[in-house]
């Protein structure tokens, strides 16, 4: 299975708290589907579980039932509705009409913030890839429309990511080539377990590209050192993301800048790197401050 069908899985299991954003993820799987208009709906994937959960969600949000058509090669998973009724319904759910001159994200459909996560949770499902960081750094959505891209580009941007833009075959391509930005993508879109794995594999990449930066650790140890600190990292960037740095004291945030920098190092590694040096219990009672503050927001 590859990391872009692992991303997909995990995307499907997350249970959304919020009515409106189940709305915004399926509005976001309907809307850069295959086909989103009047004549017809159609969504298309290769992963059977994105398909499953968007015949779940029209169930649930717009009472509609649908059958997934399976491909020949087996390959491919289709909900096709053609009915004008039900396409109507569909389209005026969500906020579009038919004197609507091109298609772009309807941005009233959007309630709270959480709602521009699961909104980009559902483009993914539909048009989006990520490669494998074993072999490169890059995650892409593949839109058809011009307008529609440059909707989506103007969202991404309100998240505050910058994704690049090219053209391939015909399609509009938004896209992102720095390992960071896409781990940040991963984190909005509730892909967090895909981002650690992206994160892990990464560090023992780039330990083993630099023999002298940790000569004399052997790469199962550094896997279990980041295993480990991992649960640190995720409460980290939950106070960075709903928080910030800035709400801190100045121990707090050089510790949380710190971890951050250096998922790869132990406790008491981690400890000699301030100045003057903290003992381990100290660098310790610090993360566990910040650990607690996570778990209250």
């Amino acid at each position: 299975m590859s990391f872009s069908s692992d991303v997909k899985n995990e995307l499907v299991k997350n249970e959304l708290q919020k009515n409106c954003c189940k709305k915004s993820m399926l509005y976001g799987m309907a809307l850069f589907s295959k086909s989103f208009s009047f004549n017809g709906v159609v969504f298309q994937s290769e992963n059977e579980n994105a398909a499953f959960i968007f015949r779940q969600m029209l169930v649930e949000q717009l009472a509609l039932n649908c059958r997934i058509k399976v491909s020949p090669s087996g390959r491919n998973y289709s909900i096709e509705i053609k009915s004008p009724e039900k396409c109507n319904k569909i389209m005026t759910y969500f906020g579009h009409s038919k004197g609507d001159a091109n298609l772009k994200i309807n941005f009233s459909n959007f309630d709270c913030a959480e709602c521009y996560n699961s909104f980009l949770a559902g483009v993914f499902l539909a048009c989006g890839t990520v490669s494998s960081p074993e072999k490169d750094y890059h995650l892409e959505f593949s839109v058809s429309y011009l307008n529609l891209s440059k909707s989506l580009v103007t969202l991404i941007n309100e998240l505050e990511l910058e994704p690049k833009q090219t053209n391939r075959k015909g399609y509009n391509i938004i896209y992102f080539k720095d390992s960071e930005a896409i781990e940040d993508c991963l984190y909005i879109m509730g892909a967090s377990s895909s981002m650690f794995e992206m994160m892990n594999i990464k560090i023992v990449k780039d330990i083993r590209n630099s023999a002298n930066r940790r000569a004399n650790c052997e790469t199962a140890n550094i896997e279990k050192t980041v295993k480990a600190a991992m649960p640190q990292i995720e409460a980290i960037i939950k106070i960075k993301k709903e928080k910030g740095f800035d709400s801190l004291s100045e121990p707090l945030r050089e510790m949380a800048e710190m971890r951050l920098e250096n998922p790869e190092l132990s406790l008491s590694e981690l400890a000699e790197m301030f100045n003057p040096p903290l003992s381990r219990s100290g660098a310790n009672h610090r993360l566990g401050r910040l650990m607690k503050i996570a778990k209250e927001l």
